[in-house]
């Protein structure tokens, strides 16, 4: 499952266990911020050949493992105003890089 692809679109990876609610959380908080900030989300069943390869290397202590660009970002219940802070952030970049190209 996968958001609109953006070109400045943080590249977020839920990887999803079943009955966890803090995925469906993650999901759905996700889902939600993409209305607000480019995100291209890719949500990967921690039971498929990538969402074990992804576990195995970032060994997350809990469900779900989220990346922003591929890079850790937490595991367990998703911390929403840190991401918000990061998407803000990378907006602030983009921008900046966006207006010295004129």
């Amino acid at each position: 499952m996968t958001v609109e692809t953006r070109p400045d679109a943080a590249k977020v990876t839920l990887v999803h266990s079943p009955a966890c609610h803090f995925c469906d959380d993650a999901e759905e908080a996700l889902y939600e911020l993409s209305r607000d900030y480019p995100i291209d989300l890719s949500v990967v069943s921690i039971d498929s050949a990538l969402g074990a390869t992804l576990v195995a290397v970032h060994r997350p202590a809990m469900n779900p493992l989220v990346l922003v660009d591929g890079q850790f970002f937490s595991s367990g219940r998703l911390p929403r105003k840190k991401l918000v802070k990061l998407l803000e952030r990378r907006g602030d970049r983009t921008a900046a890089v966006l207006g010295a190209g004129r």
